[in-house]
This record gives C-alpha cells, structure tokens and sequence, in this order.
C-alpha cells in the first residue's frame, strides 16, 4: 500500500524538510525549496527477500581486462577532453551557463558523424528550431533523427525502436518521468531520469550525451545528484562576450581530468582552436608595461597566454585586489612575497590582473609571469617582447620547478621567443635551437633579468 507524503526539497543541495523554509538552512540559499510529492511504501513485518544477481567475487587476476572501444567523434578537442573518444554505455553530461553554446556543440557532433545513427532528443525546442540551427551549422546527415519529446518514456521508446549509437538528451531539467509525481526539472525528476537513463545505457550499450543547466553559483544544477551518477561531467566554460570557449572534464571515469578543449564561437559554430598559443598572444602590446607572457600547460598540451597587470595608487583608503581568470588569493599571497623578499611596496596601490582572452587557468607556473606584470606596470616598463616566464613561486621568494618544462620551452620556440625563464633547479632534456634558457633561483634574480632586457 502506497501513502503519498509532501516534503519540501532544496533544489540548490538536496536538503528535505517537512514544511516549506524561505533559508536552506544547509546550504544557506533562499526561495530554493519546493514542494514534491513522494510515494512511500508501507514496510512489511518481515525481511525482504533477497534476489541474487548471479554475481560472484572474483579474484583480481581473474578479471580480463580488455580496452575500451571507443567511438571517434571527429572532433580532436572533444576527442582529448574524453579521453580519446566516447565509450558505448557511458553517460556524458555536458554542464554550462545559457547561451554559451552547449547545444550547438551537441548538434554539431552528431552533425560529423555521418556514418552512424544518432537520435538528438530536445524538450526545448521544437523540431523546426532544430532544423533551423542545424542549417546554420551547415550539414545536413542523413542518419540524424531528431525528436521534440519532454517525455522519458516516449524517448526510451525511439531510442530502443531505433538502437542509435548515439543519443543526445537536451536538456534532462526539461524531461521528466511518469515513475514518480513531481515537477518536471525538480530534483527528484532529474535523479530519478539520469537513474533510468544510466540503466538504459549500460543495458543498450547506447552511450548517451546529457546537457545539463547550471545555477548561479557555476554548478551544475541537479546539483550533485547527477555528478555522481553520469560516467563523465564536462564543463563548457566562456565568456559570452569573448569568442573563445572551454572545455574541461570535471570527472572521467575513462580518461584524465586534466585535458582541456578550446573552440572559437563563430557565425556556424564552434571551430577548434588546434593552436591556441597564437590566438591567445596579443599583437599589438609592443611598447606597453604591465603584459608579461607565460608558458602553461592544461592536461598535456602547451600554450602561451598574456598576462596583464595594472597597478596604480589607490584612490580611497583601502586598496583593491582584483583578478580576473586568476585565483585572487593567490594573487594576494604573490603580492606578500613581492613586497616581502623583493622590497617593492604595494601597501597603498591597487593591482587589477587580468589573463587575456576569457581564460581561467589554475597553472602554478605562472606565479614568475603574474610577479613579472605587477612588476612591469609598477614602474611603468615594458618587457622584452622576446622573453616568457615559467615558474613556481614560493613563500619565501624562491623559484620551484614545474612540470613538463620540455613542452613549454618547444611551444615557446615555436612562437619566436627568443628567451624563457625557467626554474635553476629544473631537469630539461629538450636542446632548443633558437631559444635561450635562463635558469633563475629567487625572484629577484628573475627580475635583474628581465630589467636587464
């Protein structure tokens, strides 16, 4: 016998409560908590009986492992982000803030692979707006099928009908399931879908790609429910204002979640961005103080990226510390060292640091290029436009080494730099030939080199 129980659920982080709270008090957000009803079961008096999978232990060298086949989506970004391609039966689910382009990059992958079934399964648009971006994509595949459906049933039903390689789910907050009696797009349906979903693909051995909204906060709405239950979380990071996009695996249970996928939005589409370095450089910045290049690498590809600093006097009492595509407290511990070990007063001006291009980058390596801009723009100097910086910097103004120094220093040769400054102590078994390496131990002894220049 079944009895029906209305109980208030935070959308933001799953929290439950019996009446409806204008706080979360778990996660602190207001106006989250919506209602949802739930059918429990009455409990039996006696034990459930225990159905048996047929599954034994096994020892662990009796398991065969095979690698996975998977499929190659004829997109090297996506290809490397995934580890090498989409594995049949995962769940991929693709997160990012409205209009940054997650579904063009879903219609646009089954658009190339002409060669297999694909279903794209919308409950947003209808089949015309779908027709109408696709046309804009330029492609028109013949094995697509397309299906405007907010149903789960009704899509499971196609999709078994039609036994797809590949299926698209834009998004899983607008589709919802006749299983339970809830508000489509609220936390029960998206778990109780991505659950049946999962299911239905590790059966049909059908790998699925799931879009996926944020909140206001940057996370995937749902909110941690679907990351646990998908095989992969891919965030599609960018600036709407800014033509380039980003592409990081959040979690991969096939593949590294240190890759990093970089598109440039244009007029019909996505295109990637195979070489990112020249995109990323300025041009025209000859002259000018406070830019400073650096050499970093996401996962294991290389680029150089344009470090851009203003320091000025402080206009009120308090001096502002801002960044933008950097870590703010780490920009602020950079600061301590610069004033601490190096002597350059920064007390009373403000330091505005920007990375060019809309990107966020996490490398420690660009520590020596941020200390190098603050520098430049501080006395009003510009650098040598023949010089990049890779270095860790320690508390105690000491440059550490960093890994896959051998790839930043070719990409720098690559791009015509003529010098890069490189942690003393840091092994490099590359011989550059047109590049000249200068090994520096503290930061002020990176500093002679580059005022030197």
């Amino acid at each position: 016998m079944a009895k029906v129980q209305i109980e208030y659920v935070c959308q933001n982080c799953g929290a439950k409560s019996p009446k409806e709270l204008g706080r979360c008090p778990v996660c602190g957000q207001w106006g989250t908590y919506i209602e949802e009803k739930t059918e429990r079961q009455m409990i039996a008096q006696k034990a459930p009986k225990i159905i048996s999978s047929g599954a034994r232990p096994l020892k662990l060298h009796e398991v065969e492992a095979t690698p996975e086949i998977r499929i190659d989506l004829h997109n090297g970004e996506l290809n490397r982000v995934l580890g090498g391609g989409l594995v049949p039966g995962s769940l991929v689910l693709i997160g990012g803030e409205p209009g940054i382009g997650k579904s063009t990059l879903a219609l646009q992958i089954l658009m190339k692979l002409g060669e297999i079934k694909t279903l794209y399964a919308s409950g947003e648009e209808s089949t015309k707006q779908i027709k109408l971006r696709a046309e804009r994509l330029d492609g028109n595949p013949s094995n697509l099928f397309i299906l405007s459906e907010t149903s789960l049933e009704k899509i499971l039903e196609y999709a078994t009908e039609l036994m797809p390689d590949i299926v698209v789910i834009d998004s899983i907050q607008t589709i919802g399931t006749e299983t339970i009696d809830a508000t489509i797009g609220s936390l029960s349906q998206v778990r109780e879908c991505a659950a049946i979903l999962l299911r239905f693909a590790k059966e049909k051995n059908i790998p699925f790609l799931i879009v996926g909204h944020i909140n206001k906060e940057g996370s995937i709405a749902g909110p941690k429910v679907l990351e646990h239950i998908v095989d992969t979380v891919l965030q599609f990071e960018g600036d709407q204002h800014y033509m380039y996009r980003i592409l990081r695996a959040q979690k991969n249970r096939f593949g590294s979640t240190s890759e990093l996928g970089i598109y440039e939005m244009q007029h019909n589409g996505l295109r990637e961005v195979t070489n990112p370095s020249e995109l990323l450089l300025s041009q025209n910045h000859e002259g000018l103080s406070g830019m400073a290049i650096a050499s970093a690498v996401e996962g294991v590809r290389p680029f150089l990226i344009e470090i851009q600093a203003l320091v000025s006097s402080a206009a009120y009492g308090t001096p502002q510390r801002s960044s933008t595509g950097f870590d703010g407290r780490r920009l602020n511990m950079l600061l301590a060292v610069l004033e601490k070990r190096v002597g350059f007063k920064l007390l009373q001006k403000d330091v505005f640091l920007n990375i060019a291009g809309g990107l966020r980058v996490n490398d420690p390596a660009i520590d020596l290029a941020v200390l190098a801009a603050v520098l430049s723009s501080n006395m009003d100097i510009a650098l040598d436009d023949g010089i990049c910086l890779s270095g860790e910097v320690g508390l105690s103004g000491e440059i550490r080494p960093v890994a896959r120094i051998d790839q930043r220093i070719a990409e720098a040769e690559k791009l015509g730099f003529k010098k890069i400054i490189i942690p003393a102590g840091q092994k490099v078994s590359f011989r550059p030939k047109q590049i000249e390496i200068l090994p520096v131990k503290k930061v002020a002894e990176a500093f002679r080199h580059i005022l030197k220049n």
